[in-house]
């Protein structure tokens, strides 16, 4: 069964991105995706398409409320017989002079079943460089899952309409059943913002290993974004980008 709290949350950060234009900062984009996945010496691939939006709204001077939220489609029945997917997030935030500090909760759709996932998340600017970590605590509906996950993202700004990025994430999932498993992730990407246009062009690259499971999954994503409320660096330090470094192995591992 589809979950009410995620099409929800997805249909407002979508319905709130035009609405909110000229008062929050955010973006709204589309993205492709080609997945290749080895399990046990077997390797598969996927292909997908993401059309996503967030948006940050400031409550008061300090205080801001970001909504982020993904509809995606698998190519080819690589999610069995539905194909479509659905996410989404809320994030609640203050900041402290150059620091933000912040918690979400969200999920995501997993096969038949719901990735409900809760946790809390910093990031500190500086000139040129914003510096992001992340906890989160995850399980799924149907299971006895727990699952932990720790991470952290730098991003530098060749200029406030250029940034690039990379990040790393642990993870740690007691599945149930006996089913133990450790897990890390890295990611590289960046996103070119055209001149005097508020068009940017996306890309990036993440590779996660499921250890004890002998599962590797390499992303790799391109796609377009157009921002409202200011450019690149303003909308990061706005917390429109919270969604990009949030903690997760359901992020980690998007084939799922």
């Amino acid at each position: 069964m589809k979950s009410l709290f995620l099409a929800t949350a997805a249909v407002a950060a979508f319905a709130a991105a035009p609405a909110l234009a000229q008062d929050g900062v955010g973006s709204f984009g589309v993205t492709y995706s080609n997945v290749d996945l080895e399990l046990a010496g077997l390797d598969g691939e996927a292909e997908f398409a993401a059309i996503d939006a967030a948006v940050a709204t400031p409550i008061t001077a300090d205080w801001t409320v970001t909504l982020d939220g993904a509809f995606l489609y698998a190519f080819d029945d690589a999610l069995g017989s539905d194909a479509s997917n659905v996410n989404g997030r809320i994030h609640a935030s203050r900041t402290f002079g150059a620091t933000r500090f912040g918690a979400f909760a969200g999920g995501q759709e997993v096969g038949d079943e719901q990735l409900w996932s809760f946790g809390a998340e910093a990031q500190h600017y500086m000139d040129k460089l914003t510096l992001t970590g992340s906890l989160a605590y995850e399980t799924i509906d149907g299971t006895d899952a727990d699952i932990w996950s720790l991470g952290g993202d730098a991003a530098y700004y060749v200029s406030p309409k250029f940034r690039v990025n990379g990040g790393l994430g642990y993870h740690t999932a007691d599945l149930g059943g006996g089913v133990d498993t450790d897990a890390w992730s890295a990611n590289v990407g960046g996103e070119y913002q055209i001149a005097d246009t508020g068009m940017s062009v996306t890309g990036g690259w993440t590779h996660s290993e499921l250890e004890d499971l002998d599962l590797t999954v390499d992303t790799l994503s391109v796609g377009v974004r157009f921002s409202f409320g200011g450019d690149l660096r303003a909308r990061e330090r706005a917390g429109a980008d919270l969604g990009r470094t949030v903690a997760g192995l359901g992020a980690a591992v998007g084939a799922l």
